[in-house]
C-alpha cells in the first residue's frame, strides 16, 4: 500500500486557484512559425506528404482526476511477456551483437566527457515518486507548472506533487478515470505543461486491440489538477478502421493546437502498420466542450517509414505557430532525418511537408547488462526519444551504438532553415549503456541553445541508475552527475531473460525559474517492500547547474559520489584509490580560488569515505577536487545550502 497523503495547506490551494483566475494568456510571449526551404516536386497528396481527414468531433467523456476516490481500486492486469513497442528486424540486429559487446566488457572505461569549461550540472531538490509494482517498463513522464505543481506519470499511476516531494494527491489509472466503459489496461502516459495557458495536457492510452483501443485525451482544468479534475476526451485508436490499434504516443502544443502522434499495429499479429497524427483544436478541451480535430495518415515513406513521430514543443515560455514540427528517424538505424512541418492549425486547411537532412550514421546497441543478476535490460531502438523547437532549430535525442554494441546518447540540432544538422555523441563503450535520454532547453534567452540531458544507466557493475548531463552552445558535453543510483537489479516480468526498462524519460523546464531550471522523472532499481522486489521506482529531481568559466581546465576524473547533495549538515565523499597516493583534498570556490584544504597524507590502495561539517562554509556552489600525485584524479561540483 503506498504512503499515506500528507496534510495539504488549504490556504495555498485556494491562492492556487486565485492564481488561475487572474492568469492573462496574453502576457506569455508567442512564436512564429518557422520558415523551412520551398517544397518542389509532386506531392503524394493534395494534402503534401499525408493524407488529412475531414475535421471530427469529439465529446467529452466525463471529469478525471478529481477529489479522493471512494475505493483504491488500483486495478491493473499486467502481462508476463509486456507489450513490445520495436519491430522484429530491430530485435535481431541487437541480438547479433550481443556476444562480441558482453566479451568487451571494461570495469575500468569510462564516459567521454568533456573539460569543466560547460555548464556543470547540479541536483536541488529530489525525491521517490511513482512505483512500478504492476506493469513494466515504467514509461516516465512528467510536467511542472509555473506555479511548481508536478504531474508525475508512470505506467501503474500519476501523482501530484509539490517542489518540496510532497505527494499531494494519487491515483492508478482505473481510479484516475472511473470510467465503467474503461475496462482494458490504462498505460502509455505522457504529460506536458501549457505555458500559454497555464494548464497540464495529459494523453493516456486504453486497450491494445482493434475494439478497445483509445486515445485518452485530458486537459487539466485549472493550473492546479488537485482542485480541477481533467476533461476526459477518447480518440478511436484504430481510427482508420483497418483492425489496428494505436502505440507509443507523443504529444506537443502550438499557439492554438495539441499534437498527438503514434504507432498503429495489427490486431492479434501486432504488426507495424504505419503511424498517425492526431491534431486537435485545445481551447475547446480546456473549456470542456466537444473538440475539434483531424488526423494525418499514410505519410510518405521515403527513404523509410515513418515511424514515433517527436513533436517539438517550443523550449521555453510561450508556444509557437500556427502549426507544428515534428522529428523521426528510423528506429533500425541509418543516416537521415525526418523533419515533419504541419502548416497550420486544425480549421485552418494544413499541409504536411516532410524534409530530410543527413546526419552520421546511427544504429541499434545490444541489450544491456546489470549488476547482480544475468537479467539483461531492454535498451530498445533508435527511435527519437524527445525533441523541442527553439530559435530556428530542432533540439532532439536518441540512443546509438557508440561502438562495439554499446549503447550511448546520440544529441542533435537541426537547423530547419537549411536542413543542416550537427550532432555529438556521449558514450561509455565497454564500460556501461546509457539509454533513454530526454533533452530539454537550459538556456536563458531563445537564442542560447544549453541544454540538459537526463538519461539512464547500467553495467556489469551498475544497478539501474539516473543520470544527468549538460550539452552547451558549441556541443561540449559536461561531466555526467549521478542523480539516483540504483539499490537492486530489476527483473520484473523478464522474459527470455531480457527486463523491460525505459520506454522513456521524463524531463521538463520550468518555465518561470530566476535562473534555469529542469526537472526529471525517471526509474532506477530497486524494491518496494511488501509489494514488488527488483522492479523500479522513480525518482524526480530539480537540476540546476552551475559555470566553470574561470576555473582551471578539469581532466574528467574516476567517478566519485558526494552525497548529500546538496548539502545540509554534513557531506560524505566516496572514492577508491588503486594505488599508493599522495592524496590532497582541495575545495575551491567557482572562480576557482582555494577556499580550504581539507586533507593532504599519503594513502594506501582502497575504498574511502571522507566528510566534514559545512558549519564554516557559506551557502553557495563549491568544486571539490582530489589530487593524487599531483595529478587531478577526480572532481565534483557541491552545493551548499
Amino acid at each position: 500500500m503506498r504512503r499515506p497523503l500528507p496534510f495539504v495547506d488549504v490556504p495555498g490551494l485556494v491562492l492556487s486557484v486565485l492564481l488561475f483566475i487572474f492568469f492573462v494568456p496574453h502576457a506569455v510571449a508567442q512564436y512564429p512559425m518557422p520558415k523551412l526551404p520551398a517544397v518542389s516536386g509532386e506531392r503524394a497528396f493534395p494534402t503534401g506528404d499525408g493524407e488529412r481527414s475531414l475535421i471530427l468531433h469529439a465529446e467529452p467523456l466525463g471529469v478525471a482526476g478529481l477529489g479522493e476516490p471512494a475505493v483504491r481500486w488500483s486495478s491493473k492486469l499486467a502481462r508476463f511477456t509486456p507489450r513490445d513497442h520495436g519491430l522484429p528486424e530491430v530485435a535481431a540486429i541487437k541480438a547479433a551483437k550481443l556476444a562480441s559487446k558482453q566479451d568487451s566488457y571494461d570495469p575500468e572505461a569510462t564516459e567521454q566527457f568533456g573539460l569543466l569549461k560547460v555548464t556543470e550540472p547540479t541536483i536541488g531538490a529530489n525525491f521517490e515518486a511513482n512505483w512500478s509494482v504492476a506493469q513494466t517498463p515504467p514509461d516516465n513522464s512528467m510536467a511542472i507548472s509555473n506555479g511548481g505543481i508536478i504531474v508525475t506519470a508512470n505506467n501503474d499511476e500519476v501523482l501530484y506533487m509539490n517542489t518540496s516531494g510532497n505527494l499531494l494527491q494519487f491515483y492508478g489509472w482505473q481510479d484516475f478515470f472511473s470510467n465503467p466503459n474503461l475496462n482494458a489496461n490504462i498505460y502509455d502516459p505522457k504529460v506536458v505543461y501549457d505555458s500559454q495557458a497555464d494548464r497540464f495536457i495529459m494523453t493516456v492510452l486504453h486497450g491494445s486491440t482493434a475494439s478497445n483501443s483509445i486515445v485518452l485525451l485530458c486537459f487539466s482544468q485549472t493550473n492546479n489538477p488537485l482542485t480541477g479534475g481533467w476533461h476526459v476526451y477518447g480518440l478511436q485508436g484504430n481510427i482508420l478502421n483497418n483492425n489496428t490499434w494505436f502505440d507509443y504516443p507523443s504529444i506537443g502544443i502550438s499557439n492554438s493546437d495539441v499534437f498527438v502522434s503514434g504507432n498503429l499495429f495489427s490486431s492479434g499479429a501486432n504488426q507495424f502498420n504505419q503511424a498517425i497524427i492526431f491534431q486537435v483544436g485545445k481551447a475547446q478541451g480546456y473549456a470542456g466542450q466537444n473538440l475539434n480535430y483531424l488526423y494525418w495518415s499514410n505519410l510518405t515513406a521515403s527513404p523509410f517509414p515513418a515511424f514515433t513521430l517527436q513533436p517539438a514543443t517550443w523550449g521555453q515560455q510561450g508556444n509557437y505557430g500556427p502549426g507544428m514540427l515534428l522529428i523521426s528517424n528510423n528506429s533500425g538505424g541509418g543516416s537521415v532525418m525526418r523533419v515533419w512541418e504541419i502548416t497550420n492549425n486544425v480549421s485552418s486547411n494544413p499541409v504536411i511537408n516532410s524534409y530530410n537532412t543527413t546526419v552520421p550514421n546511427y544504429s541499434p546497441a545490444a541489450n544491456a547488462n546489470q549488476q547482480g543478476t544475468s537479467v539483461l535490460l531492454d535498451n530498445g531502438d533508435c527511435r527519437v526519444m524527445n525533441a523541442f523547437y527553439l530559435d530556428g532549430k530542432v533540439h532532439y535525442t536518441h540512443s546509438t551504438d557508440i561502438g562495439g554494441g554499446w549503447n550511448g546518447v546520440r544529441y542533435g540540432r537541426v537547423n530547419v532553415s537549411n536542413l543542416q544538422t550537427t550532432t555529438a555523441n556521449l558514450g561509455n563503450q565497454g564500460g556501461s549503456d546509457l539509454s533513454y535520454p530526454a533533452v530539454a532547453s537550459f538556456g536563458s534567452v531563445p537564442s542560447d541553445q544549453d541544454v540538459m540531458i537526463a538519461f539512464l544507466r547500467s553495467s556489469p557493475g551498475v544497478f539501474p541508475e539516473v543520470r544527468v548531463v549538460n550539452c552547451d552552445q558549441n556541443m561540449q558535453w559536461s561531466n555526467g552527475v549521478l542523480v539516483k543510483a540504483g539499490e537492486t537489479y530489476s527483473s520484473f516480468l523478464q522474459q527470455n531473460n531480457v527486463a523491460r526498462w525505459g520506454d522513456y524519460t521524463g524531463i521538463a523546464r520550468k518555465h518561470n525559474a530566476s535562473s534555469p531550471r529542469v526537472w526529471l522523472a525517471a526509474c532506477y532499481g530497486a524494491n518496494v517492500p511488501g509489494n514488488q522486489n527488483n522492479t523500479y521506482k522513480t525518482w524526480v529531481a530539480e537540476v540546476g547547474g552551475v559555470s566553470q568559466v574561470g576555473m582551471d581546465e578539469l581532466p574528467a576524473g574516476r567517478d566519485m559520489r558526494v552525497y548529500p547533495n546538496p548539502v545540509m549538515d554534513r557531506f560524505q565523499l566516496q572514492f577508491t584509490l588503486a594505488e599508493t597516493t599522495a592524496l590532497r583534498v582541495e575545495l575551491l570556490d567557482v572562480q576557482g580560488a582555494l577556499v580550504k584544504l581539507l586533507h593532504e597524507d599519503t594513502r594506501r590502495p582502497g575504498e574511502y569515505l571522507f566528510s566534514f561539517n559545512r558549519a564554516a562554509l557559506s551557502s553557495g556552489t563549491y568544486q571539490l577536487i582530489l589530487r593524487g600525485n599531483n595529478s587531478i584524479i577526480g572532481h565534483a561540483t557541491i552545493i551548499v545550502q
